[in-house]
């Protein structure tokens, strides 16, 4: 038998779930958050959830925002349940469920005056964002703002008819700054090097557009602190559904499953105050950019790594590929020989360690992560996460066996059929020119490299050109797992 998640239920639920200790009438908004999906659920949300359960800080609820048609799905899902999320927190050795209510309200998706109106709100002093790295509009190849992007560029002929999140807050400042109302803070939570420096140029890009003097006033008044942010939460399927349902007896249309750790490194930098997070686990730091680096570099750029050989070898869940000797070895040698080499220094952080812990948390069964999952939208991860550390030894005159042949691989997942002939279904925004170059590149490697909004220099680097068109060729004849072995055995390079 279930319970269906309400604020009614919460004392049935608490027989197999912990619960909010605090009563949810005692909360007012702070916090406007785009993007409530999986992953905001997974660590912003229970944060806060923690600092609420402490007695504190009750004035810094979310309330959710969002401009897509998947926000306005889950803003019917939460709203049902009175905006109450189960997290299932599981280790290798445990699992737990717990409730969280640091969610309060929901804006309706695709009512630009309601978000507006709510930005506009002195009550809201910060508004945070998990709109992933493609929600940026960075062009790849430069790393920097395209205010090209149509969709940017309708913004800034029509300023008070925004349709994307960054316009929406640029209007919204200009509501505040009309009305006399300091600015709210801007914070990134999203997996990329400089987070805060990326959504900056965002806004005020944007804002320029239409408003030289207001993107100005946006440069020289608005906060965008740095953040690196860490947990591993898969997607949310029938699986998930069924387990909140049978382990727990929690009715939950959208229940968030993820791993125990979680780690949250922040910039202090918020005009308007915030809730004291250092009391639940959050570092506050000067910096952050070692954080992120070693981060993105080594967990996202370890997830991007084993994405496309697990595809090719028909491996659908992120535990199993590391349970394959040949996918766990191959990762072990490109992090230790190719990546970690070019990390900088972590404050109190032995980068050898760090990996240790993230072969851990990959092999950890019970979250179920997917490998279809690390392996969608490529064109955006693999510049952020593999090309960086590539562009990084290729300056400094060191090879890229490894690296190029992480794309190598990539471009043979784009071929569209597995080793075993497996049709291969893309999630990516850019699968058609990304297959169509990847089918050219199978006799002219070079088609797959030219594409120089991902590659960019990488992409023109003899060095970087002749790894590639090797492993790429060792990829079609000797097949994915012999192509591993090679490389792990030093023997891949021509």
């Amino acid at each position: 038998m279930t319970t269906r998640l309400s604020l009614g239920t919460l004392d049935a639920i608490s027989k197999t779930a912990t619960v909010p200790a605090y009563r949810r009438d005692q909360l007012s908004a702070g916090i406007l958050h785009f993007g409530v999906g999986n992953f905001h659920r997974a660590h912003q949300a229970v944060y806060l959830d923690d600092l609420f359960n402490l007695g504190l800080d009750h004035d810094w609820a979310i309330v959710g925002a969002g401009v897509l048609a998947s926000d306005a799905a889950m803003k019917d899902k939460l709203a049902a349940q009175d905006y109450l999320t189960t997290v299932v927190e599981q280790d290798n050795n445990k699992s737990g469920a717990r409730v969280t209510g640091a969610m309060i309200d929901f804006v309706t998706p695709g009512d630009p005056a309601a978000i507006i109106a709510r930005l506009a709100d002195p009550a809201i002093r910060i508004v945070s964002l998990t709109i992933t790295e493609g929600g940026y509009f960075i062009n790849p190849a430069s790393g920097h703002f395209d205010p090209a992007h149509p969709a940017i560029a309708a913004d800034g002929a029509n300023p008070d008819a925004p349709k994307t999140v960054f316009g929406l807050i640029v209007a919204g400042l200009k509501a505040r700054k009309a009305a006399g109302v300091a600015p709210f803070t801007v914070m990134s939570c999203d997996n990329i090097p400089g987070n805060g420096e990326v959504t900056h140029a965002a806004v005020s890009g944007l804002a320029r557009l239409s408003d030289a003097g207001f993107a100005d006033w946006i440069d020289a008044n608005v906060a965008f602190p740095n953040g690196m942010v860490d947990r591993i939460t898969p997607a949310t399927g029938q699986r998930e559904i069924g387990i909140a349902a049978s382990d727990y007896g929690i009715d939950d249309a959208w229940p968030v499953f993820c791993e125990e750790f979680k780690q949250w490194v922040l910039e202090d930098n918020f005009p308007l105050g915030r809730p004291a997070l250092e009391k639940v686990g959050v570092q506050f730091v000067p910096d952050v950019a070692p954080y992120e680096h070693m981060k993105i570099r080594i967990l996202n750029g370890g997830h991007a790594a084993i994405a496309y050989p697990a595809s090719l070898l028909d491996i659908h869940f992120v535990h199993e590929a590391m349970e394959d000797d040949d996918i766990r070895a191959f990762l072990a040698k490109l992090e230790h020989d190719e990546i970690i080499a070019v990390v900088p220094p972590v404050p109190d952080t032995d980068l050898n360690d760090y990996f240790k812990l993230i072969e851990t948390r990959f092999l950890n069964p019970k979250i179920g992560d997917t490998i279809p999952r690390l392996a969608q939208d490529g064109s955006n991860r693999q510049p952020k996460f593999i090309l960086p550390s590539a562009a990084d030894r290729l300056a400094r005159g060191e090879d890229v066996v490894g690296l190029s042949l992480v794309s190598a691989l990539w471009c043979r997942y784009f071929a569209g059929t597995s080793d075993s002939g497996k049709a291969i279904v893309f999630n990516d925004a850019s699968a058609e020119r990304l297959q169509a170059a990847a089918l050219a590149a199978k006799t002219d490697p070079d088609a797959f490299l030219a594409l120089s909004d991902i590659f960019g220099d990488v992409g023109r680097s003899d060095l970087f050109r002749r790894r590639f068109a090797h492993a790429l060729a060792t990829l079609w004849e000797k097949g994915t797992r012999q192509t591993l072995k090679l490389y792990v055995e030093g023997r891949l390079a021509d």
